[in-house]
């Protein structure tokens, strides 16, 4: 039993449980009144903004919990709870907004998309260009890193880029048989990388000098470990409730002021992106990078091997199309971004121009974004 000091300072340390508790209870209470102002432009920002603060907040919460997890557990354990808790919550806020308003079925794709531009060039050039600003090289695992993009780029392939090159009845576009066939690749591919992962090469997602640091991180979270547990229980409830009040705000957005859809997929992946680079980009600074490693190309893989196969299955039951297949410019950033990748981690160290170049490629995927 926790001592009342105990209580205090976990109430404390635990705030911000309090704003999205009291913002979940003011949008179950008067949320169709406060949608009903969505047509003002001042008020439409301020709800929008209030939603997505409380629920990036939450998801923030969410990680930190779930590295409080992997530190006690150990790697691949702690960041397998991060990617798989991170792929909940984009599950969660893709179908909500799916099914608020009108049908998007690019929504699936364009989340996917950005989510693999902001992790795979964002996330993955800011951790670089940071660790390599304070020391000259960063040392990871090569081995782990080529597992990752061995599952990854299939897969990416097969996802976004196949689809345009099949001919079915409404044009390029998988059918409900090829679906199924993805959907069944996808989660045996992840599946068989987990085995890896935390299996026979369990040593291939460690880096052993990482390890002599692990036992004063573990000392930083002494207690029970049902605390840490619950409160990721918590704050994930809280989350599914706020997004699904974010969709309405976001729907209005794209199809009544004629945004570009695509931006629905960057506010989705944002949210989900965000809590994964920050605990990326503080991994990379403390010389940890086969952490940086495990976190964003895990959350990529987590991505497209559960979100991909998870979508399919609600769009079938639901009756909302899914589009898959990329379009304009969109392949060929992907299939730079792959090939990039490939380049950077395929040394086992990492420098400042590595991140540098990412960071562009990042820069121009967003530019991009306003121009198809």
């Amino acid at each position: 039993m926790l001592h009342r000091p105990n209580l205090w300072r976990l109430a404390r340390r635990e705030w911000f449980i309090g704003i999205s508790a009291l913002t979940s209870l003011a949008f179950l209470s008067y949320g169709q009144a406060l949608f009903g102002l969505l047509a003002n432009p001042f008020w439409l920002t301020v709800i929008f903004l209030w939603l997505f603060l409380a629920v990036l907040g939450s998801a923030l919460s969410v990680v930190r919990h779930a590295d409080h997890l992997a530190e006690r557990l150990g790697e691949p354990y702690g960041t397998l709870i991060l990617t798989l808790a991170i792929t909940s919550i984009e599950v969660v806020a893709i179908t909500a907004v799916m099914q608020h308003g009108e049908n998007n079925p690019t929504l699936v794709r364009d989340t996917l998309f950005a989510v693999v531009m902001i992790i795979l060039n964002g996330m993955v050039g800011l951790s670089l260009l940071v660790g390599a600003w304070r020391r000259h090289e960063q040392k990871h695992n090569l081995q782990g890193a080529n597992a990752y993009l061995g599952v990854i780029v299939p897969l990416a392939t097969l996802s976004m880029i196949m689809p345009n090159f099949t001919h079915g009845a409404h044009g390029p576009a998988y059918s409900t048989v090829q679906q199924t066939v993805l959907a069944f690749i996808s989660v045996g591919l992840y599946s068989v990388f987990l085995l890896l992962q935390t299996g026979r090469h369990k040593g291939f997602f460690i880096d052993e000098t990482e390890e002599m640091g692990s036992s004063v991180h573990k000392a930083e979270h002494q207690g029970p470990l049902w605390v840490p547990i619950v409160l990721l229980g918590v704050y994930m409830g809280l989350v599914v409730f706020l997004v699904e009040q974010l969709a309405p705000p976001i729907d209005y957005f794209i199809e009544t002021l004629r945004a570009p859809a695509a931006l629905g997929g960057v506010v989705m992946a944002i949210l989900v992106a965000t809590p994964e680079a920050i605990s990326a980009v503080r991994a990379s600074v403390a010389n940890h990078l086969q952490r940086s490693v495990n976190i964003f190309l895990g959350s990529v893989l987590s991505t497209i091997g559960l979100t991909v196969p998870a979508m399919l299955v609600i769009s079938h039951v639901t009756g909302n199309p899914v589009i898959l297949g990329l379009e304009n410019s969109n392949p060929v950033m992907l299939v730079l971004t792959l090939a990039l990748s490939m380049i950077t981690f395929s040394s086992g160290r990492t420098h400042l121009m590595q991140g540098a170049v990412h960071l562009v490629l990042f820069v121009a995927y967003f530019l991009l974004i306003f121009e198809t």
